[in-house]
């Protein structure tokens, strides 16, 4: 599995609307915080080994109703 983050920002006043489409179809969205700053909302993301990131990001967050932009953290290791 890849784990990626997702920062989002999104047009005014939809912010909730997007993390509720984002855990309702997007299998592959774990967890969604709305956050300060910058950007509204940050997405933890499970990818297949192997997945192509790229398309992922653009094809099924990118074209959520109400996302404005994204930024996202591809990461390397988890420590715990």
């Amino acid at each position: 599995m890849q784990t990626i983050f997702v920062q989002l920002k999104c047009d005014l006043g939809k912010a909730y609307t997007v993390a509720d489409e984002a855990m309702l179809n997007i299998d592959e969205v774990s967890e969604v915080y709305s956050t300060s700053g910058q950007y509204d909302l940050i997405m933890k993301c499970y990818l297949p080994n192997g997945a192509d990131i790229g398309h992922f990001v653009t094809e099924r967050v990118q074209t959520l109703p109400g996302v404005k932009d994204t930024f996202t953290l591809i990461t390397f290791k988890a420590f715990s």
